[in-house]
């Protein structure tokens, strides 16, 4: 079976029967989770996808594999000649996957064709060590990205990011500028340098305060967890607990897609991403100073983004993440090529609090490329 033309059914049937089921090396019954029951999970997710679709793994130089998302819109007759259209890629964020754009999917391929993959170390995809370095874990994210586009024969593509895959997609587009004709950040992390602890002497002299929405409180858990160990290792040591872990912390993501699921597949979804082997999570807290902030933050690179690279930010409006980097990221490029929007009733996964939205905006930055 050629898998540049196989459908989704017959990959999903047989692709992973190559991966390993196994999970941890040390105790296989401790967790419930393995690739295959990723897979499954997965699987339901996908099926409620109408346009046509493409799944399979994109071997990278190294033979790092990277499970990859490709949509079309249904063609229901002929298509006359014409150019083709400069494709979406959409990069997910830390624990996530491509299962979590389920409500965007169908409705941005109509648009042009679309990609969506598992980051290096994430999902699906291979989970290769990570170095410690944070320039190096940074550059191994993006090499990696490079390495798929090539594979794919990709010539230039609008790179969407959300929070950790925005922060990568702005390194990547510093990196490959002439790769991307347009850059969409939702609800990025990293970019803001962390502030200094305010002295009293400073408080009592008026010293502006730097105000951020307090974090949630499963947030507040990683980033304790982040100071001593991989960020996701409390669900792996939680064991058969594991899964009603996610639910307890997570439970806005049973609700945000409770009208296509009413059991628990989106966090039965996240659980199984995320009580894998250890590895991308490695690479994200090599990059991850104290609480959260970037050790590198974007704001000090941002510049040098090519000045005639339209630039796309979005934020929810109840995000715990600060949009008033976007605002400093206009002021930096001081050019009318930046954009930033905020939508209203949406919190940090701003692409399934307010779908209906987030697709309009994306989908008119896709039509004005093409």
């Amino acid at each position: 079976m050629d898998p540049a033309t196989a459908t989704t059914t017959d990959l999903m049937q047989n692709e992973c029967e190559t991966e390993s089921s196994s999970i941890w090396n040390w105790w296989p019954s401790w967790r419930p989770t393995s690739m295959s029951l990723l897979k499954t999970t997965e699987s339901k997710i996908l099926a409620c996808i109408q346009n046509d679709l493409w799944a399979r793994f994109v071997t990278l130089p190294n033979q790092d594999r990277i499970w990859t998302l490709s949509l079309s819109k249904k063609a229901v007759c002929k298509p006359a000649e014409q150019a083709p259209k400069t494709p979406l890629v959409m990069v997910h964020g830390f624990g996530g996957g491509v299962g979590l754009w389920i409500r965007n999917l169908d409705t941005l391929s109509r648009s042009c064709p679309l990609y969506a993959f598992d980051l290096l170390g994430f999902g699906r995809s291979s989970r290769p060590p990570f170095p410690s370095d944070a320039a190096k874990a940074e550059e191994q994210f993006v090499e990696s990205i490079e390495q798929w586009r090539q594979s794919l024969g990709l010539e230039n593509m609008i790179l969407l990011g959300h929070s950790l895959g925005g922060y990568l997609a702005t390194a990547y587009a510093i990196q490959y500028p002439s790769r991307v004709s347009h850059l969409i950040l939702v609800d990025p992390w990293g970019f803001p340098e962390q502030p200094q602890t305010q002295t009293q002497e400073g408080q009592d002299q008026g010293t502006e305060v730097v105000k951020r929405p307090p974090l949630p409180r499963w947030l507040k858990a990683i980033a304790a967890v982040v100071s001593l160990f991989n960020p996701l290792a409390l669900i792996r040591a939680a064991g058969p607990l594991g899964p009603s872990l996610v639910n307890r912390f997570r439970p806005d993501f049973k609700r945000k897609f409770e009208d296509l699921f009413e059991d628990d597949t989106m966090t039965q979804y996240i659980y199984h991403c995320n009580a894998q082997t250890p590895s991308g999570e490695v690479g994200f807290r090599a990059m991850v100073e104290s609480l959260g902030w970037a050790k590198r933050p974007m704001l000090q690179r941002v510049h040098q983004l090519p000045p005639s690279m339209p630039l796309t930010m979005l934020y929810g409006a109840r995000s715990w993440v600060d949009s008033t980097s976007g605002d400093s990221v206009v002021q930096i490029r001081n050019q009318t090529l930046t954009r930033v929007i905020l939508i209203d009733d949406a919190s940090h996964h701003v692409y399934a609090d307010q779908p209906e939205e987030f697709n309009r905006v994306v989908e008119q930055i896709c039509n004005s490329v093409n």
